[in-house]
């Protein structure tokens, strides 16, 4: 098999590979904002609970957080899952995952804020929610901007873990290939696009860094 058509079935897997990343950072970016608000919240029943979602999630292993999503319906609740629930279940737990360790990206952002900041947007005549979204997230947004960046970076290569409930992304495709064709030029190719893949990403933030150079601490 030559080198083209390897490429052409590892770019089929990664196909896949982007939907699970793409899907995750449209589901964790918003549910980490929540739960960020939910672990600074004063109301200390809802901040407790945050704070051992967070524990859990950055505690144990995306593989087996994935295995149970994956698995409970069937052992916990007894429902037969379709097939198509494999890609659901990853999803779902990448993004339980991911949510987590935004949401604490988050909580250091926001309190690194100059209490100065709220108070002049009270002056204002700001409300609560104004402040956050007008004035606090925006400067939340610059100084977060490289730690979110790193975890990006890391959620490409993440996507690999995939395999483990049968997705079949573009490592599972470089395995079969590496297996049927006893070579190890299929993991060198997928080695190749994961790394032009965070090449991509990482231009991206440094674009956006520089376009929000506006905010001044």
């Amino acid at each position: 098999m030559g080198i083209q058509t390897m490429t052409t079935m590892l770019l089929q897997g990664y196909v896949v590979t982007l939907q699970v990343f793409f899907l995750t950072l449209l589901g964790a970016v918003p549910l980490g904002i929540l739960v960020a608000l939910g672990r600074l919240s004063k109301f200390k029943p809802l901040s407790w609970l945050m704070a051992i979602y967070i524990s859990l999630m950055r505690g144990t292993p995306l593989m087996l957080q994935m295995f149970a999503v994956f698995f409970a319906p069937y052992y916990v609740f007894g429902i037969t899952t379709a097939p198509s629930y494999m890609f659901t279940a990853c999803i779902i737990a990448f993004i339980v995952n991911y949510a987590a360790y935004f949401a604490e990206i988050y909580r250091s952002g926001i309190q690194s804020m100059p209490q100065g900041q709220y108070e002049a947007a009270q002056v204002l005549g700001y409300s609560k929610g104004q402040t956050f979204f007008r004035i606090i997230l925006p400067q939340v947004w610059k100084r977060i901007l490289p730690a979110m960046g790193n975890e990006v970076v890391t959620l490409v290569k993440d996507t690999s873990l995939a395999f483990s409930i049968g997705v079949a992304e573009m490592f599972t495709a470089g395995r079969a290939l590496v297996a049927s064709q006893r070579s190890m030029v299929p993991f060198a190719i997928a080695a190749l696009i994961y790394w032009v893949t965070c090449l991509v990403i990482e231009f991206i933030l440094r674009k956006l860094e520089k376009k929000m150079a506006y905010y001044h601490d």
